[in-house]
């Protein structure tokens, strides 16, 4: 990590010091206002985005070549997941109590009254993600989720996106002000350095931070965090290669259909979405075999709209460049990328026992590309898992039958990811009350935690028990409802 210059180094910590401090000053009088003041804010910041919309896309557009489509897509599930916490909020989620009457007599039988109530941990420092410019941005589910738990974000945008995320924080500005709400509510740190980040991290007023990004550049952040004098939960989403099981069972109709289909989640939005399938498990077979043919030429249909960052492209190309130099390792579809900004589809294929024994195969490729590993038997398919290392998604394709083998390989898939499907495509993350989007290491540094849907709030809170505290006490734990 290079060094920033001299004279620019004192000027973006202390930047980041005055947004800290913003945030720190709101914290006080948010963090006590009712809960119909954060559902309020959180409705009104959904508007703000729908109101704008037009203007916001075509910025997004301009700075991403995601295509409006997309955009506009995104940015009505930003404005419905800030709905969606407003009305979990009003419906007592941030309130809920655990609430232990006092027993008469000696422990430990008898006991105090105790009550269990949720208080928000304090200003989070929030890394937009380059890959999703509204929903995991600015006004996205880590800052909804925070603003919803009562807690101030200091947002940090990411360089692929910087003009539409300031514009969307002058949006969330002038809501605040129409809200009588301190402008450090969500406090903005522009364009900052590796080494202004890390100082963010750092800074003893911060009390969270959440992360969505590359695996090197969230591993250092997350040692940051934990290096500090009082450590503070890291809340970070790394990296997945999401396998995807192509059982015997699912060809059963053909290989038009699911090839066609997994070609093209392979390459939607040029592979850039955290849930792409990069490792594919087939049978080492006929059918295998025909699947993997008809897979190569339907993805090799598919032309990506251009990477979001020139340092994307070259890490993906350096990615597949690593993946196609291991031994054992063919590439079933590697052709030369024409134009410079958006690469070809790539598909590699490897066997079950090379891939197992050598974790460079493991890795991530962020971009239109996957690994086809080709298993002997059910066996080997369950030893191809064990091999991965955490993933935010296992998919089991045929697996709807209840066997023995099935109900193993939903065992397997259940310890390596945190959301296993039986049908579909990974890409594509509802946002509900039972989505789980995180997974063990890498895919995220908090298994236990997810990062999409109104669970996501749960981060940003802490337990504190009550003992025998008189009723003002726990309702202004609960925002002044008492459930």
């Amino acid at each position: 990590m290079s060094a920033a210059p001299q004279d620019v180094q004192p000027q973006a910590f202390a930047a980041i010091d005055a947004a800290v401090a913003q945030a720190v000053d709101a914290q006080a009088h948010y963090g006590a206002a009712p809960h119909t003041t954060r559902s309020a804010l959180l409705r009104a910041l959904a508007a703000a985005l729908e109101n704008d919309a037009a203007a916001l896309v075509a910025l997004a557009d301009a700075e991403t070549s995601l295509g409006t489509a997309r955009l506009n897509g995104e940015l009505a599930r930003t404005a419905f997941q800030l709905r969606g916490f407003a009305d979990r909020l009003d419906a007592g989620a941030a309130a809920r109590i655990v609430d232990d009457a006092a027993v008469p007599g000696a422990p430990p039988a008898g006991r105090p009254h105790l009550t269990r109530v949720f208080a928000p941990l304090g200003p989070v420092a929030m890394f937009s993600a380059s890959n999703f410019p509204f929903a995991f941005s600015v006004l996205g589910g880590d800052t909804a989720s925070a603003l919803a738990a009562g807690c101030t974000v200091i947002v940090k945008p990411h360089s692929g996106h910087p003009e539409l995320s300031r514009r969307v924080h002058t949006l969330a500005a002038a809501v605040l002000r129409e809200q009588g709400l301190p402008l450090g509510v969500v406090a903005f740190v522009d364009q900052a350095t590796r080494e202004a980040a890390t100082h963010l991290v750092r800074h003893a007023e911060v009390s969270a931070v959440a992360f969505t990004g590359s695996y090197q550049g969230g591993v250092a952040l997350w040692h940051a965090a934990n290096a500090r004098p009082r450590p503070i939960p890291f809340y970070g989403e790394l990296g997945s290669v999401n396998p995807l099981l192509v059982l015997p069972a699912a060809l059963a109709n053909g290989c038009d259909a699911p090839a066609a289909t997994l070609a093209a989640s392979i390459a939607l939005d040029c592979g850039q979405f955290c849930t792409s399938p990069g490792l594919i498990l087939i049978r080492d077979d006929t059918d295998g075999e025909r699947f993997a043919t008809v897979l190569v030429r339907a993805l090799g249909a598919h032309q990506p709209h251009a990477m979001l960052t020139p340092a994307m492209r070259r890490g993906f190309e350096d990615a597949t460049a690593r993946i196609a130099s291991q031994p054992g390792v063919r590439a079933r579809l590697a052709p030369p990328s024409t134009n410079d900004d958006a690469p070809a589809p790539r598909l590699y294929e490897v066997d079950a026992l090379t891939f197992i024994d050598n974790a460079a195969l493991h890795e991530e490729m962020f971009g239109p590309a996957a690994l086809l590993v080709k298993v002997r038997d059910h066996a080997q398919t369950l030893a191809v898992l064990a091999a991965v290392a955490g993933s935010l998604t296992v998919t089991l394709w045929g697996a709807d039958a209840e066997t023995p083998d099935n109900r193993a390989l939903a065992a397997a898939a259940q310890r390596i990811a945190g959301r296993v499907l039986f049908g579909s495509v990974p890409t594509g993350v509802a946002v509900c009350d039972a989505q789980q989007h995180g997974g063990p290491w890498p895919a995220s540094t908090q298994p236990q935690s997810t990062s999409v849907g109104y669970a996501a709030m749960e981060r940003f809170l802490r337990p504190v028990a009550l003992q025998d505290a008189p009723q003002w006490a726990i309702a202004a734990n609960t925002g002044g409802i008492v459930s």
